[in-house]
């Protein structure tokens, strides 16, 4: 079947069974292309009161690309913060694609202080900052002290802090 009609049959399969979305979320990555967007419209044809439930699911259950599906989907869906623990569980990772995807605009729901750790381990992982939404809005002192204490770390063992993390210092008043 073409991608679009695999995609159109899928997301009116989930409205009428929101239970079929655990094996249609799973072959989207067979039958479309780009498999986030294919799974987004999975997500979004979902009742707005199962979101939550769905996406623990999903997440918790799914391999790499369905986990980072979900990370990616998570702004476009109607939830309040139901869905920051896993933003806490993919920030345990050293995926660097999960970590990015879990510092995009939906990591507004993050508080502070973990906000702050997660931006560090980008740092520490190379992680591009450019990934993370609102960084020059939510970079304060405390994240600015942080990243010059692994800077002079770093220093001291002969290794560089990557460009935008020396940039981002110099942004922080």
């Amino acid at each position: 079947m073409h991608q679009n009609g695999w995609l159109t049959d899928a997301v009116a399969r989930v409205r009428d069974d929101p239970r079929a979305i655990v094996r249609l979320f799973a072959a989207a990555g067979r039958h479309c292309r780009p498999e986030e967007d294919a799974r987004t419209r999975l997500l979004l044809a979902l009742p707005p009161e199962t979101v939550p439930h769905w996406v623990d699911d999903l997440y918790r259950h799914g391999d790499a690309a369905e986990r980072l599906a979900v990370l990616t989907a998570l702004p476009s869906l109607p939830l309040g913060a139901e869905a920051v623990p896993l933003l806490h569980d993919a920030l345990r990772t050293n995926d660097t694609r999960l970590i990015a995807a879990a510092l995009g605009p939906y990591a507004r729901h993050l508080d502070q202080h973990s906000w702050r750790h997660a931006v560090l381990k980008c740092v520490f992982l190379g992680v591009p900052l450019e990934n993370v939404d609102h960084l020059d809005e939510r970079a304060d002192r405390e994240l600015a002290s942080m990243i010059a204490a692994l800077h002079a770390e770093r220093a001291a063992a002969g290794r560089e802090l990557p460009p935008d993390a020396r940039r981002l210092l110099d942004r922080i008043p």
